[in-house]
């Protein structure tokens, strides 16, 4: 499989906020997790955690797993948070 160039991958993050949502709604996870469970290379996944990251959709659990890797869950919205 060939490598997508960055711009690509970069230009699909909102496109994937949804399906990454949905994967993260059964509790935290990993990148890897994450990748194998969208079928989609490990790189592109972790560009798009990081996007939702920085908008504060997403943050790290604080434990990693057995392999070193972190976690990641949704951030509740204003509105889970009323309810």
């Amino acid at each position: 499989m060939r490598e997508r160039d960055r711009r690509e991958v970069i230009r699909d993050e909102p496109l994937m906020h949804a399906p990454i949502r949905r994967e993260l709604a059964g509790g935290p996870l990993t990148v890897p997790e994450l990748a194998a469970r969208l079928g989609r290379p490990p790189e592109e996944v972790l560009l798009w955690v990081m996007g939702m990251r920085r908008y504060r959709q997403v943050v790290e659990v604080p434990d990693s797993d057995d392999e070193g890797y972190f976690r990641y869950e949704l951030v509740a919205s204003d509105e889970e948070v009323l309810a």
